[in-house]
């Protein structure tokens, strides 16, 4: 696309996030992505009190605004809605589109007032939260009732999965306005990386210790395989609030010779490079974005069968899938990976490199996005798409 545009990204959340998050790394690849392009970006987002102070700054050359409110309930919601229209009418002129990252409260502002100011807004459900329980659930809460209905005027929606896009349409979205964007994975930044698949089973997990994740799930699943393959080792990267929990579970189980709690890292690069082998075995994402970079560094999955996950990997060629929740099969999936010999181990995970290339590499994600946000249609869902939903 030769024409330059300036695209504002609508983000729910403290950018950056201090530890971390799904989207805000997606607003940051995609900004990177859209700014090598010649595209101008600028991030729009609440300041939150765990969050940088600053009501303007950058992030890698991006300006940053920052909206101050009062962090009351429901008071400080329609607070941050008056301040927003404020910025977005003020700049109405400014922006070629918006692209809202959460299908939150703001989510819904922006739809509305994109309406009235004819702007293009793209609104991504960045996660199955959001569908089950907060603006789109079946039935929210009022103020995500409230949110939820200035979300049914959404120009375009951008569903990250297959079955999310699914799980829109049986909510009554038309279809010609859901397009099927996966998350993107700046692949070259992992290119580099080869996993030591020489050795044996080195598994990794990377993300919140939370109970979504069912990581103790994880723990009785390599339980089971310990005593048949000793030489395995899983490390865990990441904090949240169960970590002491599942520690004493490790201990409980006498396993925790051969488990790693590494606590969080701002760079993953070398835990990737010391793993053979991921795992997400979480019972609800969007789409991880540590799915993406694991394979995007040449690892083969262990995951569970659930949005996102089940459009990248493929059961026996790149990785082992199993059913959420299901220990036993995750067990299962844990002994075949450990069984594998190392050669094999290796050309699952180069097919796993090739497979994030193909459908999530940057430069494919931004050309859809441009398209999108310069108002053509195309790349929407269409009867292909599986009527599984969440």
């Amino acid at each position: 696309m030769s024409t330059r545009m300036h695209v504002l990204m609508v983000l729910e959340s403290s950018y950056p996030a201090p530890r971390g998050g799904g989207a805000e790394g997606q607003v940051r690849t995609l900004a990177r992505g859209l700014r090598a392009r010649g595209q101008r970006v600028t991030v729009l987002a609440p300041m939150l009190a765990r969050g940088p102070q600053q009501t303007v700054g950058r992030v890698d050359g991006v300006p940053v605004c920052r909206l101050p409110y009062p962090h009351i309930r429901v008071i400080g919601t329609f607070w941050l809605w008056a301040v927003a229209t404020r910025f977005l009418w003020r700049r109405r002129h400014r922006y070629d589109a918006w692209h809202v990252h959460i299908a939150h409260h703001l989510a819904g502002l922006c739809a509305i007032l994109g309406q009235l100011l004819d702007k293009r807004v793209l609104t991504k459900v960045a996660g199955s939260w959001e569908l089950e329980n907060g603006t789109l659930a079946p039935s929210p809460k009022p103020l995500d009732r409230l949110a939820g209905y200035g979300l049914r005027h959404t120009e375009t929606w951008q569903a990250i999965s297959r079955r999310m896009a699914a799980t829109l349409a049986s909510r009554g979205i038309p279809p010609a306005r859901i397009a099927a964007v996966p998350n993107a994975v700046d692949t070259d930044r992992f290119a580099h990386l080869q996993p030591q698949h020489d050795t044996a089973a080195r598994f990794l997990f990377i993300g919140r210790l939370e109970q979504e994740k069912c990581l103790d799930g994880l723990l009785d699943a390599f339980a089971a395989v310990v005593p048949r393959h000793p030489e395995a080792f899983l490390r865990i990267v990441g904090t949240g609030r169960l970590r002491e929990e599942l520690e004493q579970q490790a201990r409980d189980l006498r396993i925790e010779q051969w488990v790693e709690f590494a606590g969080h890292h701002d760079d993953i690069t070398a835990d990737l490079a010391w793993a053979n082998v991921g795992v997400l075995c979480s019972r609800i994402e969007g789409l991880s974005n540590t799915l993406l970079e694991s394979m995007a560094s040449g690892l083969p999955m262990v995951a569970s069968r659930i949005s996102g996950n089940e459009d990248f990997v493929r059961d026996g060629e790149n990785g082992w899938l199993f059913e959420a929740g299901d220990a036993v099969g995750l067990a299962r999936a844990l002994d075949c990976a450990a069984a594998t010999l190392s050669p094999q181990r290796r050309l699952m995970g180069e097919e796993a490199r090739a497979t994030v290339r193909r459908q999530a590499g940057i430069d494919q994600i931004v050309t859809r996005l441009l398209t999108i946000y310069s108002g053509e249609r195309t790349w929407y869902a269409d009867a292909s798409l599986p009527n599984r939903s969440l």
